[in-house]
């Protein structure tokens, strides 16, 4: 099967299932605004020079899928979603992302005491980039609770918490670049 498949010719795109809605529907918004987050941090594992940034930034790219396909279903059929075995987003994966954070603060000594400047070294200016593409994303997210459209709480908490841990990871590497501080 060719990527062409020129079904979205007219602005119109499906979602999990095959419901066609406009390529301007708030979930295709949504799930769309959280691809691009999954591709800034791309760019961001590829500059970072921390594994433990790399490791993490990895398995969230990969839990994006999950946050992606659960957003990628009508009301409709969800359902039918949770019948065929889908991964959701979990308390548990949230809870990772804020062990991440105390980890941080408390083994690190990150911190937030002021607003940052982003572009100190190249790393940590694509973690910037991926971090405010995160809370676009958390927006477009946020958006459709607004409406009649059903979202996962814990996605929301999901994505609130990454963009806390992109900022410290954009200080981190800043701190080790800068300062030569080991991790």
């Amino acid at each position: 099967m060719s990527i062409a498949t020129k079904t979205g010719d007219t602005g119109e795109t499906a979602l999990m299932y095959g419901r066609r809605v406009p390529k301007t529907h708030r979930r295709v918004e949504a799930y769309g605004t959280v691809d691009e987050l999954n591709a800034a941090l791309g760019l961001a594992r590829a500059s970072a020079g921390v594994a433990l940034i790399q490791e993490t930034i990895l398995r969230v790219q990969k839990e994006l899928v999950t946050l992606m396909g659960e957003l990628a279903v009508a009301d409709q059929d969800r359902e039918r979603y949770r019948k065929d075995g889908y991964d959701v987003v979990t308390p548990a994966m949230v809870d990772w992302l804020t062990a991440v954070v105390d980890d941080l603060e408390k083994n690190h000594r990150i911190t937030f005491k002021r607003w940052a400047t982003p572009g100190s070294t190249f790393a940590s200016a694509t973690l910037d980039v991926a971090r405010t593409t995160c809370r676009r994303a958390e927006r477009k997210v946020v958006a459709l609770t607004g409406s009649a459209d059903y979202v996962n709480p814990d996605t929301i908490r999901y994505l609130n918490r990454l963009s806390d841990v992109l900022w410290l990871f954009a200080r981190l590497e800043e701190t080790i670049q800068l300062d030569g501080r080991p991790v």
